[in-house]
């Protein structure tokens, strides 16, 4: 502490300077420590004023440790530690184990030998209002598993409000002897905690049970057991140790809201390396903590200069966010690629600038191909979210595609391709085939006037083939001409260039009623 010591010697000073001796003690005197020295050289009577004020300020330094004056002690004892919150620790090794045997229990507990574990034990039977001893007589064996199991509900109910991965369990308590166990099991009496599932009318031990559910009852024991004998006024502060470790995302998610509620009257820092245990809309709560070669380790909130490494979690947790916003409607209509989410994008707007049938509802999402398809659907199923989806017809049906409508997760009717909106339908189609032939060589040869070197791409020139995109890859691969490392051309460029061309003058009749068709079925299967 930076005091004003010469401040305080004044202060005593304006209150002693009408006793005697009291300008000589306190003449010269930087602090209080000089003004105590100097009254007890003089060896004054022991019940003089001066005497009796040098006593009680040695008697108060006397509780302190080496290295403290007395007035920075005072201001410490008096003012600053009464103040500081106290703080609590929690890790995976104050897990309730599934088996305890209460004989060795208590011995450690005589010798002052506790484990975490056995702490976590202790704290459940506080909460139960029972302790070793009843839970070990023959006449307390009732009364004792009766209580547990009232706790154990209780705690139980606690646990579901956040956990809402599976419901149906329930926590049992029996106490009981059994001389062919192993040590130290086969001496005294065990306690044995199970997780029965209702649904299937089993038990399991307790430390048997998944490691996020064990974490979570643990946790809730702990803590209630704590706060239950905390005995204190201050301010508790929660330190958690990667909580939630042995959770998967979900149930991560839930303890969050379980510790954002703890949050509201009680202060939790907690350390982790789990994106889902960081709130994205929160990240001004976050302080990075990092071992830096010239500075030691570092905690702070400024995360321009951390590392990758360090800065990876709170990637990933925005990465997590901006992928459940980007589905932000109900309704959802999931493409293969960009340039199929620019064309239909474009043509939805275009139909109803013109009093046509666009898309009424919902988003265009691109994928990023055919084979992630199914994975977003699969995600987006889940989510219970209205799906449509429209691709491009090859010459075989996909077998991703076709195992998700086997598996129930799509129906059929939910899956269109652009062939049904071309005459003659069920050739191999993409959405390029879909316009005027050209006005897509027009777009290609604007996008790629520099690389093709005054040859541009002649309509006429292009090989026979049902697909737009696949004639004129042919055609490139026929004139040695790479535009891309590994052949092809990219679409969407090319259909930023077609859409200024894509209005009511240049299209035709039959063009726009394709299109008018497609979206009008769209927006009857997410009705």
């Amino acid at each position: 502490m930076n005091l004003d010591h010469k401040a305080a010697v004044e202060a005593f000073k304006k209150n002693l300077h009408k006793i005697e001796h009291a300008d000589e003690v306190f003449a010269d005197a930087k602090q209080l420590d000089d003004v105590i020295k100097k009254i007890e050289a003089k060896d004054l009577p022991a019940d003089s004023t001066l005497a009796t004020f040098a006593k009680e300020w040695r008697e108060r330094l006397a509780k302190a440790s080496a290295g403290w004056d007395f007035v920075s002690w005072h201001i410490w004892n008096s003012y600053l530690s009464p103040s500081l919150p106290r703080f609590l620790y929690f890790d995976d090794y104050r897990l309730l184990e599934g088996k305890l045997n209460l004989e060795g229990l208590n011995q450690r507990k005589t010798a002052n030998q506790l484990t975490d574990a056995d702490e976590t034990a202790i704290g459940l039977f506080d909460l139960a209002g029972t302790d070793i001893t009843e839970l070990t007589s023959e006449e307390g064996y009732e009364n004792s598993k009766a209580k547990l199991e009232a706790i154990g509900l209780t705690i139980t109910s606690q646990v579901f409000e956040y956990w809402r991965q599976n419901k149906e369990l329930a926590v049992e308590f029996d106490i009981k002897t059994d001389p062919k166990d192993k040590p130290p099991f086969n001496n005294g009496k065990n306690l044995y905690i199970r997780v029965k599932n209702l649904r299937h009318g089993v038990t399991v031990p307790f430390d048997q049970r998944s490691k996020g559910f064990i974490w979570f009852f643990s946790f809730m024991v702990w803590f209630s057991a704590v706060e239950n004998r905390a005995d204190t006024e201050k301010e508790l502060i929660l330190l958690l140790d990667e909580p939630g470790l042995n959770l998967h995302a979900l149930a991560q998610a839930d303890f969050l809201a379980y510790i954002d509620k703890l949050s509201e009257t009680r202060q939790i820092i907690y350390t982790t390396h789990s994106p889902f245990m960081v709130e994205s809309g929160e990240l001004q709560k976050v302080r990075v903590v990092e071992d830096r070669t010239k500075e030691g380790t570092k905690v702070t909130g400024d995360l321009g200069g951390s590392s990758d490494e360090s800065l990876f979690p709170l990637q990933a947790a925005l990465g997590y966010s901006i992928a459940q916003n980007l589905f932000v409607a109900n309704k959802n209509v999931l493409v293969e690629g960009p340039a199929d989410f620019l064309l239909l994008l474009h043509m939805s707007s275009l139909l109803e600038r013109n009093g046509k049938v666009g898309l009424a509802e919902g988003v265009f999402v691109p994928v990023g191909g055919l084979d992630k398809l199914s994975t977003f659907i699969a995600l987006l199923g889940a989510s219970k979210l209205k799906l449509v989806v429209i691709h491009d017809r090859s010459n075989a049906p996909h077998q991703g595609l076709e195992s998700l409508i086997q598996q129930k997760l799509i129906e059929r009717k939910r899956v269109l391709d652009f062939s049904m909106y071309r005459k003659p339908e069920n050739l191999e189609t993409d959405i390029e085939d879909l316009f005027p032939e050209g006005l897509y060589v027009d777009a290609f040869n604007k996008t790629y006037a520099n690389e093709l070197k005054g040859s541009p791409l002649n309509a006429a020139e292009l090989p026979p083939h049902p697909r737009m995109v696949e004639r004129i890859n042919q055609w490139l691969k026929s004139k040695g001409i790479t535009l891309l490392k590994n052949g092809g051309f990219n679409h969407y460029r090319v259909a930023q260039s077609l859409l200024p061309e894509l209005t009511v003058e240049r299209l035709s009749a039959a063009e726009i009623d394709h299109f008018e068709a497609l979206f009008s079925r769209v927006n009857t299967l997410l009705t």
